[in-house]
């Protein structure tokens, strides 16, 4: 199976090396600057198990050909119709597209684009970014990745080729039953700790150690189940209780990375994750006061953000 990586930042570079260390056929479409870099020095990976150079095959848009099985799509929300237009050429007739973003807004996209029965589901949980040089740091020891068919069995030969091609790497994959479900838990959870981390401004455990702060939390979980649940997509009761437990944990580090994209004057995916959630919420008369005060304070920020403020 070959696949293309879009990019090589923190997440698609961390999952495209990793694969690539373990075998697998990737090669990384990247902007020419990042490519020659790339080609000169090597993909560097710094994880807490250790540190890894890999030599990938590098394409750049004028040597793009349609010689894909597999694109994987890392990008953040709002460069998602500069990511299509980069990727259309590498579209051969049976190239899947495999988007591991936040959120669900990019499937109605993509759908559109390429055809639904060419987009596969997935999601990731990773914390990694770009150090200083260029090299892909991850931050904790958590690196998941889950993919499946959207529509028809699950354990069809492209998601089976997939799992196979992963299977040594230096992650952890799966290849979902039902890929609709683990993507809204996925969002459910995201959306919380996106909204409360952002108009709190602060961690998880400052925010339940505050008076009120855990019923707060929990409120605000329950607006984004609501409207999973009128979405068709009732979150699971192991889902529930992992999220409770991480989100009204007193002790708890954790923030949003749309948080820590805010505190560095950085654009958001605030449409997409927590505006969205709340779009649907008004749509399917699910009340969402709580997220809809998140999206208020959210485009404030956009607003001063765009006059320099």
């Amino acid at each position: 199976m070959k696949i293309l990586v879009l990019g090589a930042g923190g997440t698609g570079g961390f999952f495209g090396g990793r694969a690539l260390e373990a075998g697998a056929d990737v090669s990384f479409l990247l902007r020419p600057a990042r490519a020659r870099k790339v080609q000169a020095e090597g993909l560097r990976i710094q994880s807490p198990g250790g540190e890894v150079t890999l030599h990938p095959k590098v394409v750049t848009a004028d040597t793009l050909s349609a010689d894909y099985d597999v694109i994987i799509l890392s990008c953040k929300a709002y460069d998602l119709d500069s990511a299509i237009e980069a990727l259309r050429p590498a579209m051969g007739e049976q190239t899947a597209v495999l988007p591991i973003m936040n959120g669900v807004l990019q499937y109605d996209i993509l759908d559109r684009e390429f055809g639904a029965h060419r987009v596969l589901g997935g999601l990731c949980q990773i914390n990694a970014t770009l150090g200083p040089e260029g090299e892909i740091v991850q931050m904790g020891t958590t690196a998941n990745f889950v993919f499946g068919e959207r529509a028809g069995p699950a354990r069809s030969p492209r998601c089976e080729a997939l799992e196979a091609a992963l299977a040594d790497a230096a992650f952890s994959s799966r290849l979902s039953e039902n890929i609709h479900q683990d993507i809204w838990e996925k969002f459910v959870f995201l959306t919380t700790l996106a909204a409360a981390t952002c108009l709190m401004r602060g961690t998880v455990g400052q925010i339940c150690s505050t008076e009120g702060g855990i019923d707060f939390m929990r409120d605000l979980l329950r607006e984004s189940q609501q409207v999973a649940a009128a979405s068709g997509h009732p979150v699971r009761a192991q889902a529930d209780a992992t999220a409770l437990k991480v989100l009204t944990d007193p002790a708890q580090p954790m923030t949003a990375s749309m948080f820590r994209d805010l505190r560095q004057g950085l654009r958001v995916e605030a449409d997409h994750i927590v505006g969205d959630m709340a779009h649907r919420g008004a749509t399917l008369a699910v009340a969402t006061p709580l997220l809809r005060l998140a999206r208020s304070h959210l485009q404030v920020y956009q607003a001063q953000r765009a006059i320099g403020a």
